[in-house]
């Protein structure tokens, strides 16, 4: 008889201790990261599908061919709401998020250019607007691609096709346009795009990974933004987002077998079974995309459109009482469930609201906004630091606590002005040999225990602080995130990075001597 060390009571006891210091995941109080229906029964028939197939192994849908039957029903609603209905030479796969599906588009389009460029020693590039995904910094890094990032409008943070045009040469594997992008939800010109793309024989693939199963239902006419549009030869978008379902799932769909083939890693080098994953993971839950395939089934496109025309309705409300806040404004005309906030200029400085003040007050009456760094394009224009709001199908529900919140939130920090990264750097380099000289050079050959030193210096693991409106206690992270995200957007941008690894790294690590 096997021996279990604790009662399953007393673990999951512990377990939901731990869930009751997350962030709430429904009722509508976090504006990002998460995707709340509302609806409980949806919930409940993802966990009841998720826990039907718990023990199936993804990797083999020929051994467990509900996996091949849950796949097809997904990627056959997905092709059909995202412009491809009818169109048998649009293919997909199901992938672990977002991120997956991005990767993937891009070895697919990397190994595509290498097969019509064989032997060519030049380095492959994706040309994309600065306001792209990070997973397409990663897919650059992964898979040995030059990323070529093109300026956008600082004023609406779209990006004009001339722009990506003057990019394009015989090096480029693959153009990349958002619908809509993640910073600023603006929804970037994608027919105008493919037009250029398209008669060069450059693969375009559009990123609608946040927004795609929203504007798939969006109440308002859009410019063409999916499969529809002849020159998009790939499309991604997360069911773990406006799909509703739990993460991870998300589709990459292909226009032509043949390109979709280039996704797919095969092997048979080897004494063991044949190897042939479509996707970068081999074994693999099959949960997601059972929770995935139910809701689909129960919503139909008559459902989706219901929770998108609340998410739709929130939205505007939302807008309409930022736009109101005397010291607000929102960035561009943005497209779908989302848009970023960043400070009005045009006012007085006494009545201008710092977009990371704002949210940090927002937060410390329970909601939660997400804060945004600003950003020094290659032509030189500035991006602004923003706050960010995803919207949500239960938003509408909580709209009006949730209205005069931000409000109130605003009242709270008008006129404060925005923290001051560059003395807050100036501080810490005072306290290092080398001033800033030596922190500016910190990030070359920054070894762990020198990144948790700064960590330490910045109040973020405990121990000394550079400024108190940074520091965290007993090395949580702070509550007011504002001079958090002053530091990032002063220091190197390579040491920023390493030390956000730092950070990550050891808030999962064990307790020492455990």
């Amino acid at each position: 008889m096997t021996h279990f060390r604790r009662e399953a009571s007393e673990i999951l006891a512990e377990l939901e201790a731990m869930r009751a210091l997350d962030a709430p995941t429904h009722g509508g109080r976090v504006l990002s990261y998460v995707y709340d229906s509302g609806l409980a029964e949806l919930d409940e028939l993802a966990a009841g599908a998720a826990r039907l197939v718990q023990p199936v192994n993804g990797l083999d849908p020929t051994t467990f061919t509900s996996v091949a039957a849950m796949e097809a029903g997904v990627v056959g609603f997905a092709r059909r709401v995202l412009g491809g209905a009818g169109d048998d030479d649009i293919v997909g796969s199901v992938t672990s998020g977002g991120t997956e599906s991005c990767l993937l588009a891009v070895k697919s389009a990397r190994d595509l250019w290498r097969s019509v460029r064989a032997g060519s020693p030049r380095v492959p590039r994706i040309v994309a607007p600065v306001t792209v995904h990070a997973a397409f910094h990663k897919a650059a890094e992964y898979f040995g691609l030059e990323l070529d990032l093109v300026p956008v409008d600082p004023l609406t943070g779209v990006v004009s096709a001339a722009a990506i045009e003057e990019r394009l040469g015989d090096d480029v594997a693959l153009v990349v346009v958002s619908a809509p992008s993640y910073p600023f939800a603006a929804l970037d010109p994608v027919a105008d795009v493919a037009s250029i793309t398209g008669p060069r024989g450059i693969a375009l693939h559009v990123d609608a990974c946040i927004g795609g199963f929203a504007l798939a239902f969006w109440p308002d006419e859009l410019p063409a933004w999916n499969l529809a549009v002849p020159g998009v030869t790939s499309l991604s978008a997360d069911l773990h987002k406006y799909g509703y379902a739990p993460k991870g799932v998300s589709v990459l769909l292909t226009r032509g077998r043949d390109r979709q083939r280039f996704q797919y890693f095969a092997t048979t080098a080897w004494p063991g079974y044949p190897v042939v994953n479509p996707t970068l993971t081999g074994s693999k839950p099959a949960g997601p995309l059972a929770a995935a395939w139910s809701i689909i089934e129960a919503l139909g496109e008559e459902g989706f459109a219901g929770l998108t025309a609340q998410a739709a309705r929130a939205t505007d409300a939302l807008r309409g009482v930022v736009a109101g806040i005397d010291g607000l404004k929102i960035v561009g005309t943005p497209t779908g469930p989302l848009f970023a906030v960043a400070v009005d200029e045009s006012v007085p400085a006494d009545r201008r609201v710092d977009p990371h003040h704002w949210a940090d007050a927002a937060r410390a009456s329970g909601w939660h906004l997400q804060l945004q760094p600003a950003l020094t394009q290659a032509d030189g224009t500035r991006l602004p630091h923003t706050t960010h709001l995803t919207v949500t199908p239960v938003t509408e529900a909580v709209i009006g606590e949730l209205s005069k919140a931000l409000v109130a939130a605003a009242d709270v920090v008008r006129g404060v002005p925005p923290v001051d990264g560059r003395a807050l750097v100036a501080g810490l380099a005072e306290t290092l040999p080398g001033g800033l000289d030596a922190l500016a050079g910190a990030s070359a050959g920054l070894d762990s225990e020198g990144a948790a030193g700064l960590l330490r210096a910045f109040g973020l693991l405990g121990g000394a602080v550079a400024d108190d409106e940074a520091a965290g206690a007993d090395g949580a992270l702070p509550d007011r995130l504002a001079p958090v995200l002053a530091l990032v957007g002063a220091l190197p941008p390579q040491l920023t990075e390493r030390l956000l690894v730092e950070l990550l790294a050891r808030v999962v690590e064990p307790a020492p001597g455990s």
